[in-house]
């Protein structure tokens, strides 16, 4: 029943943030990349601080002191740091997302940013980390995948499925970044100084080259709240909590229903239907990202 549950968790985590592709979709109807991304995380970062006293709650009714609840925080400057790179990595992932998002559709955006969980594996080697073979397969199956899914007649791939693409890559980085300083530090207070950080940068160039109006904020406030508070206060809770003592594999698995999610959801809520063979691309991509996640056969 406890096993049932924590998937449950997992996997509306992975349809809030489908669903959350449509919410900076239409947000671009109304203000630019730089405001949604820079008030949505800021919004994020807010929503979570409340998370972590309830947090904190859970632990001391679990039988943990003051002291073990302390002492699983981690070094203060670690944490900071923590979140300062996680928060800078997210801005630029984000950012090139959000611009992605504007010139081409929510499902393609999905299943490209979803290649993240195949790049993952392939990006450590260059912190000298062996890499199995399936990956290898998984990176072409992906890359057939993309193909179908994003390359036109001319044999050219569009900007925005470009950005996108970039998107993945910086969102590997950001994966690894988290890897590094989580098991060091509180994983939801990180969360919290990384929303923050990368409302703060997102900000800068939304002054310089945007300059929002209040009025447009609040004309988009639906899209803004549902990626502020939901995909990141609350989907990201339920990762935290669905995750706990969970089989890591079914989790993964889980949470990258994100992808299939997303092309519904563009289906359903803006009308963004896919061709026979781009829904032929995002089945090859979503076979190499389940593939990926595929444990290490002793």
């Amino acid at each position: 029943m406890k096993q049932m549950k924590n998937n449950a968790m997992l996997l509306l985590a992975a349809f809030i943030w489908g669903c959350a592709f449509v919410a900076q979709s239409v947000g671009m109807d109304y203000v630019g990349p730089f405001t949604f991304n820079s008030v949505r995380s800021i919004i994020g970062g807010i929503v979570l601080v409340p998370v972590i006293f309830f947090m904190d709650g859970l632990k001391k009714r679990s039988g943990m002191s003051n002291e073990e609840i302390t002492s699983l925080r981690g070094d203060t400057k670690t944490l900071a740091l923590g979140g300062v790179c996680c928060g800078a990595v997210l801005a630029a992932a984000s950012t090139l997302q959000q611009f992605g998002i504007m010139f081409t559709t929510v499902g393609k955006a999905g299943f490209i940013t979803a290649m993240y969980i195949v790049l993952v594996p392939l990006f450590r080697i260059f912190f000298g980390k062996k890499v199995r073979p399936l990956i290898l397969l998984c990176v072409a199956v992906s890359v057939a995948g993309l193909y179908f899914l994003c390359m036109t007649e001319s044999f050219s791939l569009g900007i925005g499925d470009l950005f996108v693409l970039l998107c993945a890559f910086v969102f590997s980085i950001h994966i690894l970044v988290i890897d590094r300083f989580s098991p060091l530090v509180d994983g939801v207070r990180m969360s919290c100084i990384q929303f923050l950080t990368a409302g703060v940068l997102c900000a800068v160039p939304m002054l310089i080259f945007e300059r929002p109006e209040p009025g447009a904020i609040l004309t988009a406030w639906m899209p803004i709240l549902y990626a502020g508070v939901m995909s990141c206060g609350v989907a990201y809770t339920f990762q935290v909590l669905g995750q706990k003592n969970a089989d890591p594999t079914v989790a993964s698995l889980l949470l990258s229903l994100e992808s299939v999610f997303s092309v519904l959801a563009g289906w359903v809520l803006l009308g963004q239907g896919l061709k026979g063979k781009e829904l032929f691309g995002c089945m090859l991509m979503f076979a190499a990202i389940i593939l990926a996640q595929m444990p290490e056969k002793k």
